[in-house]
């Protein structure tokens, strides 16, 4: 069976649920292999190893790290070039789209982003996606070269599978050329508690129906452990941070469960959460556009909605 490369998702040697769910996907395809830049592969090999990593292959240079993606994508590209991996599976993130697509452009291949499932066919691996704002779903598979592949976070539940996890280092020279792009100052985001948006199992987003006031679907969201999100509208009002805004124009995001709450959905927010396992949506416009796409609709006003919706879940834990 073919080596499937694993771009490893991690912020300081902590590995982000997104790589076990990419080696998930891996396992289906042939013999899981993570790629891991940076510092801290020795820590992560344990945790790859348990999601079915049989191999780490790992560079820790200040040539990768200390540069935008140009760097990561050359090692990546020479790595994909010397091994002859089956796929190469990215993170479908601002950055993890970049480096695929530049080591598309360098070995040749073919190349699909946002990919919400991605199976074994005839005839080569198979991925699904949504396209044209959520409007269709497709079938689509590469034809020419490596696959190269986007996975968006949620796309599978992650699943043990014990490997080896044997670190392998790899030293590549990285050329000046892709080097001209260095990283003068990084901050740590502010922890707010609540998981990542864009990696969350469970999604609650405020629009225009808040008013402004964000507190019942903050706690509502808090009563779920989820993540918390905005529509344009809401964060165009300034009513809640851009770095939390859902759609075309923010943040795509596809959990296990969304809700909707005081949001019209219009299609540029749908194209961000439409890929959402299951949707719930309360307005009190019974006519709104966003009942049109959900599982789950309530008709009513979101402040008297969540705050009953929130004691339930919260009697229900005991």
């Amino acid at each position: 069976m073919a080596e499937i490369f694993v771009l490893v998702d991690h912020a300081n040697g902590q590995v982000r649920k997104t790589t076990a769910e990419m080696l998930t996907i891996a396992a289906r395809l042939g013999e899981p292999s993570a790629v891991y830049l940076g510092p801290g592969a020795a820590e992560a090999a344990a945790t790859l190893g348990k999601f079915g990593a049989g191999r780490v292959y790992a560079m820790d240079s200040a040539d990768l790290t200390g540069y935008l993606v140009v760097p990561q994508a050359e090692f990546l590209a020479a790595l994909v070039g010397k091994l002859k991996p089956g796929a190469v599976l990215i993170p479908s993130n601002p950055a993890g789209k970049e480096i695929a697509a530049r080591v598309a452009v360098k070995t040749g291949s073919g190349l699909v982003t946002d990919a919400i499932d991605v199976q074994p066919g005839d005839g080569g691996i198979e991925t699904t996606k949504s396209v044209f704002a959520g409007s269709y779903t497709v079938k689509a598979k590469v034809t020419k070269g490596t696959p190269i592949i986007c996975v968006k976070p949620n796309s599978a539940a992650p699943q043990e599978k014990p490997a080896a996890g044997q670190v392998v280092p790899v030293n590549l020279t990285i050329s000046d050329a892709a080097k001209t792009a260095q990283i003068t100052e990084a901050k740590e985001k502010q922890a707010s508690g609540r998981p990542e948006l864009t990696e969350a199992a469970i999604v609650v987003s405020g629009g225009r129906g808040t008013g402004g006031d964000f507190s019942p679907v903050e706690t509502f969201a808090d009563s779920l452990g989820a993540a918390v999100g905005a529509s344009r509208a809401a964060v165009d009002a300034g009513w809640y941070p851009h770095t939390s805004q859902v759609g075309q124009t923010g943040k795509q995001v596809s959990p296990q469960l969304y809700v909707a709450c005081g949001i019209s959905g219009a299609i540029q927010h749908r194209a961000g959460m439409q890929t959402s396992k299951t949707i719930v949506a309360i307005n009190k416009d019974p006519e709104a556009p966003i009942f049109e796409l959900v599982d789950f609709g309530v008709v009513g006003d979101l402040f008297t909605v969540l705050p009953q919706a929130t004691e339930k879940v919260q009697a229900s834990k005991g």
